[in-house]
């Protein structure tokens, strides 16, 4: 576990946004004990969503990457949240799960999903390292490309 994640963050110029607010009758997090529960998170941007349609036919593999990735720092920002603003709570990534809005040609959904992947072992180093699922799906809620959610271990 790196010694401090704020160091890290500012040492790879990543910004972890501040939260989307849950959309419905949900909570966009869940603590457990030890376990914290992100709910699915979009690619919203500054309250916008971008990245709309399917990948492999309105949108690139790179796109998706991005996509997949803008969902990660939406996901650290609930795990932020959900600790209090201490990133250091984190004791781990256990699991994440990511779906993919794909055009039914489109066969490189965990090539889009490692853009979540990578983000979260680029800011939490080996506690970052995580199972993972990389689904396609025909439709996406607002027609987004991807949504990702997670499962963390956090320290009380």
């Amino acid at each position: 576990m790196p010694e401090n994640i704020a160091a890290r963050l500012s040492e790879r110029g990543i910004t972890i946004p501040e939260p989307p607010p849950s959309g419905a009758h949900h909570v966009p997090y869940a603590v457990g004990d030890p376990n914290l529960f992100t709910s699915g998170q979009q690619p919203i941007v500054d309250g916008e969503r971008r990245y709309i349609g399917k990948v492999g036919r309105e949108l690139s593999l790179e796109d998706g990457y991005q996509a997949a990735r803008v969902c990660a720092l939406n996901m650290i920002g609930q795990v932020r949240l959900a600790c209090d603003g201490d990133l250091d709570r984190v004791v781990r990534c256990i699991r994440i799960n990511g779906l993919v809005n794909s055009a039914p040609e489109f066969l490189q959904q965990p090539e889009v999903i490692h853009g979540a992947s990578e983000l979260i072992a680029e800011v939490f180093g080996d506690s970052g390292l995580h199972s993972r699922v990389a689904s396609g799906t025909n439709v996406l809620p607002f027609d987004v490309a991807v949504i990702c959610d997670g499962v963390w271990e956090i320290r009380r």
